[in-house]
């Protein structure tokens, strides 16, 4: 599903224009991003919650030239199902 397909699919089920949609769907984007940044969990009860987990630096090696680079520390952000969600999915 693209995000142009989620506007479709809010401004259908909330009566509401493709504008009014698309700056929901923003909105809710920008939230998200804005707290993950802040290093606050952003949790939907039986849909998931949203963190930030660290990365420890570590040693890899370039695949072409097998020379050992390092990767520094670094925060992505990740998602956990929760118990609805899974559910839904496994039927």
């Amino acid at each position: 599903m693209t995000k142009e397909e989620m506007i479709a699919m809010i401004a259908k089920d909330a009566k509401i224009n493709k504008r009014q949609a698309t700056e929901a769907l923003n909105s809710f984007f920008g939230n998200v991003t804005t707290n993950l940044k802040k290093g606050k969990r952003v949790s939907f009860v039986g849909f998931g919650t949203f963190t930030v987990s660290k990365r420890k630096a570590r040693v890899g090696r370039n695949p072409q030239t097998g020379a050992k680079i390092n990767i520094p520390a670094t925060k992505v952000p990740h998602f956990r199902a929760g118990k609805g969600l899974r559910e839904a999915v496994r039927k």
